[in-house]
């Protein structure tokens, strides 16, 4: 098997990166979800009484905050081939000798990387939000390190699914906007799983967070490999042409 070019990965990475800063849409996408995601659960958390404290030390209300790094890249990935074929840019990438494999990864790091470090950011914004404003006690009722080692560990994963599934998604469409919907559409189980985690619906346990780790690092693997199976050079160029 051939290893994969750092080179061209590269490449393709700093291309997308430039692409998506000159884009607005993309930029307005990546803004608006985590104020959806944080500032009207901060303005509940404001209000609240100091003894409120002693029933969310029982539940993971913070796990919400997951669906932040599972929406966000779905919008951005999701425009990574349409959005140049819509363009006319894509099929002189597809003429260069750049495997599949090697320009979807390099796409999908261009994605990946800024979800995260946004996630991650708001996330951290919102502790410091909690602890400076938060009625006394309901910051440490919030705020707890089991809670935080998931917001670490699955962001990540959680990025890295959401944006394989919407490269293939964007792989099969011809309108920016029908695979960012399908592709937000896609995120939505994701996003109802950890809400019902965060609400205690499912109870969370360390074999949950273990299983659903291993879960999505296999879901990873598949969603980049199923990508570049999908990403048909051919057919990508005839739609490019018509």
């Amino acid at each position: 098997m051939m290893s994969l070019s750092g080179r061209r990965v590269r490449a393709v990475f700093t291309k997308e990166v430039r692409e998506f800063r000159r884009n607005r849409s993309i930029t307005a996408g990546m803004a608006i979800i985590p104020l959806v995601f944080s500032v009207q659960p901060l303005i509940s958390i404001f209000a609240l009484q100091p003894a409120a404290s002693a029933p969310l030390a029982q539940e993971h209300v913070l796990l919400y905050m997951l669906g932040i790094p599972a929406l966000v890249p779905s919008l951005i990935a999701a425009y990574s081939v349409v959005g140049e074929r819509q363009q006319g840019t894509l099929e002189p990438v597809l003429t260069t000798p750049i495997r599949a494999d090697e320009l979807l990864l390099g796409k999908a790091l261009a994605t990946f990387l800024p979800a995260v470090a946004i996630a991650y950011a708001v996330y951290g914004l919102f502790l410091l939000a909690v602890e400076l404003f938060a009625a006394d006690g309901v910051a440490s009722a919030l705020i707890r390190p089991s809670d935080l080692i998931a917001q670490l560990l699955f962001t990540p994963l959680l990025a890295g699914w959401s944006i394989w599934l919407a490269i293939v998604i964007s792989t099969r469409s011809s309108d920016v906007r029908v695979a960012q919907q399908f592709a937000t559409l896609a995120s939505l189980p994701t996003v109802a799983l950890t809400t019902l985690i965060a609400l205690n619906v499912i109870p969370p346990s360390p074999r949950l967070a273990v299983t659903a780790a291993v879960v999505l690092i296999l879901l990873n693997v598949l969603g980049w490999k199923t990508a570049a199976k999908a990403f048909d050079r051919e057919i990508l160029i005839t739609n490019t042409r018509s």
